[in-house]
C-alpha cells in the first residue's frame, strides 16, 4: 500500500517491526501477525464488526500472498466484511517477467518444505505433475526460498530435475541489490556455493519444459519393460520394483506379477 494512502488508517496489520521504524508511525502496533496469525486475524475481525478500518501493510512485498496477511483477509471476508487490495509489488510476477523463462503459464507454489526428504518429495510431485502436461503447454513453477537454505534447495531441483534443468533465481527483487542467476540449475547452484555468504529474500523459477527420463519412457510401456527400467535406473530388486509399478499403475500385486512373468517369457 502506498504510504500516502494510510494516514485515514488508525489501525494497520504490520508485518516486521521495521517499517514502524523505517517508514511510518502508527497510532497502534501489530507486530505479532506472524506468530499468532489465526488469534490476531480475529482479534483484527472483531475490531472491523466494531467499526474499525485496517490496512495490512509490508515493507516486503505484496501482503497476502505467501504472507500472513492471507489470514487476515480469509477471516474478514468469511465474517462478511469488505476487503479492498492495492496493488503494490509482487516478487513472484516481477520475477517471472524477467527470469527468461515462458510466462504463458505459471503455477506459484509458495515455500519449499524446510527439511530436504519433504522438499526432494514436493519436487517430485511437481516434476510428475509436469510430466502430464503437453510440451506446448509448459507451466514454468515459481517458489519462495530463504537465503540460508537455497543452496540445498538447487541441490534438490538439481538431484529431482537434473543439472541442466533451465531455472532462474532471482534474489532482492525491487531493492538496491537486486540480482539474477539465469542458466542450468548445477550452474547457479555452483555459483552461490562459491560465495561466502547468501543474503536477502529469494524467488526461484523453473522451467516448464522437462524431460523424461529413459526409466520414466520404458515405464509407459508393458509391465516388464517398467520392472527392467526401475530396477535398471533405481537400483531396486524385483520384488520392490514390482510394488512400485503396482502403485503407480493402480494394479494389484498379483496382477502385476502375472504380466511381469509373462514378459519374462516372451
Amino acid at each position: 500500500m502506498r504510504a500516502e494512502g494510510l494516514p485515514e488508517f488508525p489501525t494497520l496489520g504490520q508485518d516486521p517491526e521495521a517499517l514502524q521504524k523505517q517508514l511510518l508511525v502508527f497510532t497502534r502496533d501489530i507486530t505479532e501477525i506472524y506468530k499468532r496469525e489465526r488469534s490476531r486475524a480475529e482479534e483484527l475481525v472483531t475490531a472491523l464488526r466494531e467499526g474499525a478500518r485496517i490496512a495490512v501493510v509490508s515493507d516486503a512485498g505484496m501482503p497476502g500472498i505467501a504472507d500472513p496477511g492471507a489470514e487476515i483477509a480469509s477471516a474478514a471476508i468469511a465474517a462478511g466484511v469488505s476487503v479492498f487490495p492495492v496493488p503494490g509489488a509482487n516478487a513472484a510476477l516481477s520475477a517471472l517477467i524477467a527470469s527468461g523463462l515462458s510466462a504463458e503459464g505459471f503455477c506459484f507454489r509458495g515455500f519449499l518444505p524446510s527439511k530436504s526428504g519433504e522438499r526432494r518429495s514436493a519436487l517430485e510431485s511437481v516434476r510428475t505433475e509436469m510430466l502430464a502436461i503437453p510440451a506446448e503447454a509448459a507451466v514454468t513453477q515459481i517458489f519462495y526460498e530463504t537465503p540460508h537454505r537455497v543452496v540445498d534447495a538447487l541441490a534438490d531441483v538439481e538431484a529431482v530435475f537434473g543439472e541442466s534443468h533451465r531455472i532462474a533465481l532471482a534474489r532482492e527483487i525491487t531493492k538496491l541489490h537486486e540480482e539474477f542467476l539465469r542458466g542450468a540449475v548445477s550452474e547457479v547452484r555452483e555459483a552461490l556455493a562459491k560465495r561466502e555468504s547468501v543474503r536477502g529474500e529469494m524467488v526461484l523459477l523453473l522451467s516448464g519444459e522437462v524431460a523424461e527420463s529413459a526409466g520414466e519412457a520404458a515405464a509407459k510401456g508393458s509391465v516388464a519393460d517398467a520392472v527392467l527400467a526401475l530396477m535398471k535406473a533405481d537400483g531396486l530388486d524385483e520384488k520392490d520394483a514390482l510394488k512400485r509399478v503396482a502403485r503407480e499403475r493402480g494394479m494389484g500385486k498379483s496382477e502385476v506379477y502375472r504380466e511381469w512373468q509373462r514378459g519374462r517369457r516372451r
